[in-house]
């Protein structure tokens, strides 16, 4: 996770916008289930009323709803309505924030007042009968009309719709019995204090109600004064839900905009990363030596520097888009379900639990297998490779199915891993969706029961379910990232070894600098051990080659030609002594300035996506056109590539695969004598050539390398008959030294190897091959 985390470092100003943007993204998904609510509460139970101040109420109505206010509350009251010239008083207070405050402060007077007005005969009857002290059937055998007169008074009578427990609706009478109250104010039977102390046993009854009813009993008398003052409520509460529904349009349009923005900055991000990461291994792999090579394998280094880059490119970007805002929208979602105060908290923390152990159950189980599919990853792209690049051999040697069934087994072992890590994350998404659906139903038993106490809305209930939903997704969002990241963490892991791999072959800490080369290359009793093997693979080896001369080196197979010459680029470092050119140890040149001077050809000819010219130049990027022609004439490469319709502009295939093997290697050798270095070093790069051309080359070669030095490794003794010093090779040993003569004189080893190639004619031997040598 570190690892992955710290190739983002620098993008830090680019995730400190993507987090603001996610801030905000979030702020508008969490208030949209309150908008949800309010259209379900306000705009559609209360038709629109959104305080229980009116914003127009009559004379009377105004003066009767002060019944049940302190002092403070009727001053208070006075000042948040101004009096109309149509006998209403309209509120003058329109800021939202003192709306509030007086929401709360007029809370129980204008609920109590709102009851008072629409109280049930039965109930008015049985309030009656407690306040004068008399029976109540007697009251209940009297009309509403008889105990008007009764009072002195003229009873106000409604109906309303009340719903039975069978679902049913019956119709109510109703009173309003605030003038049977005035009555006795004004009568002495009862004073203000009376009245408020009437508030005082009536508020426990309020308070009883459950904070939905009160809101809509403050919300009902809202819209029956507003009503009673000649207000349109049908129109209210359209504009309410137009405005709300606007306001809720607005925040999914911010929500779009936030969206689309973080997911660009996120790809922009990731991609930078994948970019940086393929940059940084390949400036590591360009430095490694064969070791490093040899210990990764091309196979695994190509698998690290794409499909695991890809890992981290596609998790980067996915992070920031998802694990960056779900811990945003879960904490939001739960300090507002804190705001709800509803009680049902508890069932949120249930199903978090249960998801938290849901997938720490799953990743115990698949997270080993990640690290494996990777591996097995690299072994199919091994055997790909293998297979596609000896495919000649495989037709010829008719090996195609055994090759088949190789390739079935490391892929079928790939496809069991894949399949049991799907398998298993697979049930990741049922499990998920399964506790949410429980969690929804758990929470609507829960809120049904509370809203049928009035306890609860249904706007709230929905509101609740929205957020509950909201920080499972974010919990989900983070299940989702737990399958990627343990992936994305091996394929870091990977390429961190890549990265921090250390070099065998290390450059001078402060290198010396040759100012005019002359070319003397010398090896001072030099030993070389393959990495992970004990015995060296060549011992003591001691010769000097100098500018205008030509150093030949040959021997049996395996017995370390190629080795010796694999030391001079120090595409390995020796073991045991030192290689030196021009007295300075090679070790402490940099190896740019080394390089320089040598012009290398592989025992393979590599050539590389372009044309011949650009191969040709390789070296030398700024060779003119007719040292490049030069360089062909020598290498005898000039015919095959004039018969060609595009002659040195000709396209070359990645890894010269339009060309053959003899073609292949002549441009090799033309590409470093076009490089005009100071030391050639040819590793049995004759080999595909035929005897004429091989001459011809040898002879153009020699008439323009006069001045520098030039290390031949070959098998054929025709090759190197005219070099001035031969190194002959037995078992990494140098057993014989000299020119051709004097090796034909007391080297037996080079006696094998030249008359098993040669006949006794062409060496010069005068019994046969039992005869002795004549020059």
């Amino acid at each position: 996770m570190k690892k992955i985390f710290k190739n983002m470092i620098p993008y830090w100003k680019t995730i400190l916008v993507i987090v603001a943007v996610l801030v905000l993204q979030a702020y508008c998904d969490l208030a949209l289930p309150t908008y949800t609510a309010d259209i379900i509460d306000v705009g559609i139970q209360n038709k629109g009323i959104e305080y229980s101040l009116p914003e127009e109420i009559t004379a009377e109505e105004y003066e009767d709803a002060q019944l049940f206010m302190t002092k403070e509350e009727k001053t208070l009251w006075a000042s948040s309505y101004e009096a109309t010239q149509h006998e209403t008083y309209e509120r003058s207070v329109t800021d939202k924030e003192t709306l509030g405050e007086l929401d709360s402060e007029f809370a129980i007077p204008l609920i109590l007042n709102y009851q008072m007005s629409r109280m049930e005969e039965a109930q008015f009857k049985k309030l009656l009968a407690e306040q004068t002290g008399g029976d109540v059937s007697v009251y209940e055998q009297m009309s509403l009309e008889q105990i008007g007169q009764m009072m002195g008074t003229e009873l106000k009578v409604s109906e309303k719709e009340v719903e039975q427990e069978d679902g049913s609706t019956q119709t109510v009478t109703c009173v309003d019995i605030r003038p049977m109250f005035e009555a006795m104010i004004k009568s002495g039977q009862m004073d203000e204090d009376a009245v408020l102390s009437m508030r005082d046993s009536m508020q426990k009854m309020v308070d009883a109600m459950g904070d939905s009813m009160i809101t809509a009993s403050k919300a009902a008398y809202a819209a029956s004064c507003d009503e009673a003052a000649g207000l349109n409520l049908a129109q209210i509460q359209t504009s309410y839900l137009w405005k709300k529904g606007l306001q809720m349009a607005g925040l999914a349009a911010i929500m779009m905009a936030c969206a689309i923005f973080v997911s660009y900055l996120a790809s922009k991000v990731g991609a930078g990363v994948g970019r940086s990461l393929r940059g940084r291994l390949y400036e590591k792999v360009m430095h490694f030596s064969n070791a490093e090579m040899e210990h990764f394998s091309t196979a695994s280094l190509i698998t690290r520097s794409t499909n695991d880059v890809q890992q981290i490119q596609m998790v980067t970007a996915i992070f920031l888009r998802m694990l960056a805002y779900a811990p945003i929208l879960g904490i939001g979602g739960i300090i507002k379900v804190i705001q709800t105060r509803s009680g049902m908290g508890w069932l949120i923390v249930a199903a978090v639990i249960v998801i938290f152990a849901f997938v720490m159950i799953l990743m115990s189980v698949a997270l080993p297998k990640f690290k494996q599919m990777q591996e097995k990853v690299d072994g199919v792209n091994l055997v790909s490779r293998e297979i596609l690049t000896g495919l000649p051999v495989i037709r010829a040697f008719r090996r195609e199915d055994k090759e088949e069934e190789r390739f079935d087994g490391v892929n079928r072992e790939l496809t069991k891993t894949m399949l049991f890590t799907n398998r298993v994350m697979t049930l990741m998404m049922p499990g998920m969706m399964l506790i949410m659906y429980a969690l929804t139903v758990a929470i609507v038993w829960v809120a049904a029961k509370k809203i049928d106490l009035g306890v609860m809305q249904v706007g709230s209930m929905t509101a609740f379910i929205t957020y509950a939903m909201l920080i499972v997704m974010a919990f989900l969002m983070l299940t989702m990232m737990s399958v990627m990241l343990p992936r994305a963490g091996v394929a870091a892991d990977r390429i961190d070894e890549v990265l921090h791999t250390d070099f065998t072959i290390r450059e001078a800490t402060e290198p010396k600098h040759i100012e005019t080369s002359e070319g003397v290359l010398k090896f001072d009793h030099v030993d070389f051990t393959y990495p992970g093997s004990r015995e060296p693979a060549i011992h003591d080896i001691d010769f000097t080659a100098y500018p205008g001369q030509t150093t030949a080196i040959i021997g049996s197979t395996g017995c370390g030609k190629s080795t010796i010459v694999n030391l001079i680029p120090r595409l390995y470092d020796v073991t045991k002594g030192s290689i030196t050119l021009d007295g300075i140890d090679i070790r402490e040149l940099s190896m740019k300035d080394l390089r320089q001077q040598i012009g290398f050809v592989p025992q393979k000819g590599v050539l590389f996506s372009g044309t011949i010219a650009s191969n040709l130049r390789f070296g030398n990027a700024e060779a003119t056109d007719a040292q490049v022609v030069q360089a062909a004439q020598i290498a005898q490469a000039e015919e095959f590539i004039e018969e060609k319709p595009e002659k040195y502009e000709s396209p070359i295939a990645q890894g010269g695969t339009n060309v053959s093997g003899g073609q292949k290697q002549r441009l090799a050798i033309a590409r470093a004598i076009a490089k005009h270095p100071r030391i050639f070093v040819f590793d049995d790069s004759f080999s595909a050539l035929d005897l004429k051309t091989d001459a011809k080359l040898r002879k153009a070669l020699s008439d323009t390398v006069q001045e520098s030095t030039v290390i031949i490794v070959a098998q054929r003794i025709s090759t190197i008959l005219h070099a001035d010093q031969i190194l002959v090779l037995d078992e990494g040993e140098i057993v014989g030294k000299g020119t051709h003569e004097e090796l034909m004189k007391h080297c037996t080893v080079y006696q094998e190897i030249a008359k098993s190639q040669m006949s006794a004619k062409e060496l010069g031997l005068t019994d046969g091959e039992e005869g002795e040598y004549h020059e």
